[in-house]
């Protein structure tokens, strides 16, 4: 099992790549970035765990090296957002992160066109469909196989949940699904849905609160921060757990349900289902995803939610229809 790392130098990948050379079911280790991923690689390859780390740099076909025979690749690479900038309206993030990402996608499809991509590079709402209009480029387009990474929101839900509910040791049982986007007001948690209920003594404002904090939880990370970067440390967290859960289908295990941001026709039925239920014909969403050994097996739908979670949805659509759509333009667009 292979796992590469773009961007593995960086805030989120050095912690990202140390969890994944802890995880024994990963044997081969490979980590890229423009600078110092040759010393992060040597420095984890003296952990006892069964991963051959190496490292890899620009020159020298370094990018094509690191990606050939790769079963996943994760994607943190990029620049982190300053305080006060929504990950998805600020033009300069986006067009770096954008040309980043359009990049590095060019070199999966040319090397590694049957990997399983996870995105973690924000905007995700963005860079998702950038990775897939460029595949769809190279002819090697399989929308099973392309996640936008959404588990930060999901671990944020579960932590804050056990919070309000007085009890952190409930922390990892807590199962909130988090649907919609991966950035602020399209961020939705079904909280009705939540493995453990709030009580229904709870004020309104305090719901409220939770809502908002899941939603801009990042906000908090980078006010803390104070000009020093963002939620690196946890969202290395979310995105070796989700990379985890890839893995596990991947090598067999059923029944793994997660929510991802992922094209909708990687599951036709669930798909159209989902597209019906929002009333809007978007071309991706993040829904409570069942993973199987080919990728994406089924899209699940909403399910049962309130009439307030369901405005939270129909909030999100407009924000989320313009991020993928600048996401696609941006590839479309001629190379400037």
């Amino acid at each position: 099992m292979k796992a590469v790392v773009l961007g593995a130098a960086g805030g989120i990948g050095q912690p990202l790549s140390l969890l994944l050379k802890a995880n024994h079911a990963v044997t081969e280790l490979a980590l890229y970035d423009i600078v110092n991923s040759p010393g992060v690689a040597v420095d984890l390859s003296h952990i006892a765990t069964p991963a051959q780390v190496e490292g890899f740099l620009p020159p020298d076909d370094g990018l094509k090296k690191a990606l050939t025979g790769a079963n996943v690749v994760v994607i943190p690479a990029g620049i982190p957002r300053k305080p006060g900038v929504s990950s998805c309206s600020h033009d300069d993030l986006f067009k770096i992160n954008a040309g980043i990402v359009r990049d590095l996608a060019t070199g999966i499809a040319a090397t590694a066109p049957k990997a399983f991509v996870l995105v973690i590079s924000n905007p995700v709402n963005s860079t998702v469909p950038i990775v897939a209009e460029v595949f769809k480029k190279h002819g090697v387009f399989d929308p099973k196989r392309i996640f936008g990474v959404t588990t930060l929101d999901v671990v944020r839900a579960s932590t804050f949940v056990s919070e309000i509910l007085n009890d952190p040791s409930l922390s990892p049982s807590v199962s909130v699904p988090v649907v919609g986007g991966h950035s602020g007001v399209t961020i939705v948690p079904l909280l009705s849905q939540s493995s453990h209920s709030l009580p229904a003594s709870l004020d309104a404002t305090v719901v409220d609160t939770l809502i908002n904090r899941i939603q801009f939880g990042g906000d908090e990370v980078v006010k803390a921060k104070d000009g020093a970067g963002s939620a690196t440390l946890s969202m290395a967290y979310a995105g070796a757990e989700f990379a985890g859960k890839v893995i596990r289908a991947i090598k067999g295990e059923k029944g793994i349900v997660t929510p991802t941001f992922v094209n909708l026709a990687s599951d036709k039925t669930g798909g159209d289902a989902l597209k019906k239920e929002l009333g809007k014909d978007l071309e991706y969403f993040s829904a409570p995803v069942e993973l199987g050994v080919d990728g994406v097996a089924k899209i699940h739908g909403l399910g049962k939610i309130t009439p307030a979670e369901n405005a939270l949805v129909q909030a999100a659509l407009p924000e989320l229809s313009a991020n993928i759509e600048k996401g696609v333009n941006f590839v479309e667009a001629p190379k400037l």
